[in-house]
């Protein structure tokens, strides 16, 4: 087992929410209903656009900085993963949530469990559930890809697999250049390259969204921030579902470039740059009229690994603490778990 799965289970967020048949219901039901003057459902400013960053661009190492610095988030171009994998793993991602319910319900996600379909791994904090129903892998996905299609699994274990490997291989090359733009020691260079290669552990998330009769009183996933060091998004094209909230100006949708991939900066990357990249908060809207899929590929160390600022900051803000330690902290505080690694 992922030792990753393993952090999860033994750190649970006691989550048993099982997600409504969407498809079914006519209006937006009192439970998924969140008040019009939250906080999520606020202003929206379209005029402001995030970086994107062509990585084929001879100054990406200082792009990828400034945008990771300013920002906490980037779209990547010239990215090097085939548009065939990119395509294949939402065509798997449709077909798995086209299931009927009670097929979904076969592979549900266990109270403590990791993996699996369900509700958002944040629903727990929230008095109000997301229009959102999703499915995780962590490693293998051939355990439940076996009970939801007994006789035709090997395709989506095939897409999954090749999609994991093409994330790892850019995961990898980005943080090498987010290191690379600091000014730092080639032994952290070359001790985070090693670890991002050979040890390092992922999540994969497929997202749904399904159409809603009244996107106005729903929200698709609650603001928050992801708990690894980065993030890789694969919108579908022609949706602007993803949100992001800057300090000064509001949220911001995330609009799609043809073929890109969205990167945000999580919070173990926050912390090992002592607060110099913010760890993006950000947040999903539903449509009336669009089944929205994405997929997230969620990447950090082994969680036996130790995370602090960077050696050669002198004055760090946050403690040395294990990927495993900031997990129980996250599953206990969400938002306010940076607060509990300061110093």
């Amino acid at each position: 087992m992922s030792n990753l799965s393993e952090a999860y289970r033994d750190y649970p967020v006691n989550l048993h929410i099982i997600p409504i048949d969407f498809h079914t219901v006519e209006s937006v039901p009192e439970s998924h209903e969140w008040p019009p003057h939250s906080d999520c459902l606020g202003t929206v400013i379209d005029e402001v656009s995030i970086p994107v960053i062509d990585l084929a661009d001879s100054n990406v190492q200082k792009l990828v900085r400034h945008a990771s610095e300013n920002w906490g988030i980037f779209q990547v171009t010239n990215h090097g993963v085939p548009l065939s994998v990119l395509r294949g793993v939402e065509c798997e991602a449709t077909r798995l949530f086209s299931l009927p319910v009670k097929e979904k319900l076969k592979v549900l996600r266990s109270p403590d469990g990791a993996t699996g379909y369900g509700a958002a791994r944040i629903s727990p904090f929230f008095t109000k559930f997301m229009w959102h129903e999703g499915f995780t892998i962590i490693g293998s996905s051939l355990d439940h890809a076996k009970q939801l299609w007994p006789h035709d699994y090997q395709l989506f274990c095939d897409v999954i697999d090749e999609y994991q490997k093409k994330m790892k291989e850019l995961a990898h090359r980005i943080l090498l250049l987010i290191l690379k733009s600091l000014d730092i020691s080639e032994e952290d260079i070359t001790s985070w390259a090693a670890a991002s290669t050979n040890e390092s552990n992922a999540a994969l998330q497929l997202n749904s969204y399904p159409c809603c009769p009244n996107p106005n009183r729903a929200i698709g996933l609650a603001p928050h921030t992801d708990s690894l060091l980065l993030t890789i998004l694969n919108q579908t094209h022609d949706s602007s579902a993803l949100q992001i909230f800057r300090d000064g100006v509001g949220w911001i949708p995330v609009a799609p470039v043809p073929d890109a991939l969205v990167v945000n900066v999580g919070d173990l990357l926050h912390i090992l740059s002592n607060g110099k990249f913010p760890s993006v908060y950000h947040q999903v809207i539903v449509s009336e009229e669009k089944h929205r899929i994405s997929v997230a590929y969620f990447y950090g160390p082994k969680t036996d690994c130790q995370i602090a600022p960077l050696s050669k900051i002198e004055v760090p803000i946050y403690r040395s603490l294990s990927v495993k330690e900031f997990i129980s902290i996250k599953a206990r505080h969400l938002d306010k778990a940076l607060s509990f690694v300061r110093i």
